[in-house]
């Protein structure tokens, strides 16, 4: 089989499993807005400050795949059971402060100054989202653990149970009914905390007795800690949990920072980001499938055969951004009209998409070449673009559109005061750190073809 159908059987795969748990987020949305402006805006904030600390921690865990498809690649499948093994440790560690961060948000929320309505709502969401992260990052190492092997089907179809489950579970436990009071934003995350579990409960079915996983050996006696490969995987996996959290926070802080505006301004970002993330599935579904044949063939030995699949995923990762940001420029009044009635939030919204589809082209050429990267062992470089690139001119850039202004050059410029401007900085800052990521990759691909 050619690599282009490999490459577009593995994307495809992962992509319907991603859509499926895309579509959790999907379905709240819908769901709390059509509940009240209030609940969606509640979600609004409480989503973002669980995906910041949901992805940064995860971030780790996924990192891993390189790790892993090499293994897959030399052949050594039983140094790769073991290997998942002493993964389990960094899971102990990431579950506790994962849990710790969702139960004290406190902090988080004076600082960014939610309004004080939202509060109770947005801290009840959080707490019970805290129960759920245990499961919520086993099923990953799984999912993780899949994707290096190439065989990504079992974690789609357990993907699109779950959706099956959550939908009518969130309408059930957000609106109330048959004896249930109405719960509002809280309802997304007890539907989300339900699932999650039964995720989890179905992969260890699965690892128990599938005949895929038996030559890794993964049910062998747990080894005490091995901290030399628990090195390998901090030294791969805290930059890239980190660059996660420093890509995540300055998508995700903007909603924080939006709230001050009032639910109008939440609520019709929510919906922007919603669809922005709805759209960021293709390019990680391909940036997961590409990582995984990149590091495969980095593990047989032949470097010419992973620039093949550099070169394969760019093309691929570019032609898909520039078709589904024409669609959503297209429709974006239509996009935001099937997320709310109101007609403030849908006018703001449509505005908002239209940036979103600029946003779409540059996250999906970063978001290829941060994957690629890690193939190649580069991390603390991306992270420092990172930081300084999205924080910087992204993150505080918005927030001086927005409520500062001042004098740029021989223009003045006023605090515009809506989140157009969050989006607007954004956009040009991942931009800049698409264009010095494929930068770094083209380096790095050059440097693995010099003989040694």
């Amino acid at each position: 089989m050619s690599e282009l159908k490999i490459l577009g059987r593995h994307t495809s795969t992962v992509l319907v499993g991603q859509l499926a748990i895309m579509a959790f987020g999907v379905a709240d949305t819908v769901i709390a807005g059509r509940h009240s402006d209030a609940a969606l805006a509640a979600l609004s904030v409480g989503s973002a400050i669980y995906i910041s600390v949901y992805v940064a921690l995860i971030g780790i865990i996924q990192a891993l795949l390189p790790i892993w498809a090499e293994m897959r690649g030399a052949r050594r499948e039983h140094e790769l059971g073991a290997s998942l093994r002493q993964s389990l440790y960094l899971c102990a560690v990431i579950t506790v402060a994962g849990m710790a961060l969702l139960l004290s948000p406190g902090a988080l929320l004076d600082w960014a100054q939610v309004p004080a309505a939202m509060l109770d709502e947005v801290e009840q969401y959080l707490a019970v989202l805290a129960l759920a992260f245990p499961a919520a990052l086993l099923f990953r190492v799984y999912s993780t653990l899949n994707q290096a092997l190439g065989r990504p089907l079992l974690v789609t179809w357990l993907q699109l149970l779950a959706l099956a489950v959550k939908v009518p579970l969130s309408v059930w436990l957000v609106g109330g009914g048959a004896g249930m009071p109405a719960l509002g934003a809280a309802g997304c995350a007890w539907a989300t905390l339900v699932v999650n579990f039964l995720l989890l409960g179905m992969a260890v079915l699965l690892l128990r007795t599938s005949t895929l996983y038996l030559p890794l050996g993964l049910w062998a006696r747990m080894e005490a800690p091995d901290w030399r490969r628990i090195g390998e995987f901090l030294r791969l996996g805290l930059p890239g949990g980190l660059s996660y959290m420093v890509e995540v926070t300055s998508f995700t802080l903007m909603a924080v920072f939006i709230a001050r505006m009032g639910v109008t301004a939440a609520a019709s970002h929510q919906i922007a980001a919603s669809m922005s993330a709805v759209l960021y599935m293709v390019p990680l579904s391909l940036s997961i499938a590409a990582s995984a044949r990149v590091s495969y063939w980095i593990g047989r030995g032949e470097p010419a055969q992973a620039r093949h699949l550099v070169l394969l995923g760019m093309g691929l990762a570019g032609a898909c951004a520039l078709g589904l940001a024409a669609l959503v420029a297209v429709l974006h009044s239509v996009i935001a009209s099937a997320y709310s009635n109101n007609p403030e939030v849908v006018a703001v919204a449509s505005m908002l998409l239209l940036w979103v589809s600029l946003y779409h082209v540059a996250d999906a050429i970063q978001a290829l070449c941060a994957f690629l990267l890690r193939c190649y062992r580069i991390s603390l470089l991306p992270l420092a673009i990172y930081s300084v690139v999205l924080w910087g001119m992204g993150l505080a850039g918005g927030y001086w559109l927005a409520y500062i202004g001042g004098d740029v050059g021989r223009w003045h410029l006023p605090a515009m005061g809506s989140a157009a401007s969050f989006w607007m900085a954004a956009t040009l800052a991942l931009a800049l750190v698409a264009l010095c990521f494929m930068a770094l990759l083209w380096r790095a691909v050059r440097l693995s073809l010099k003989p040694t």
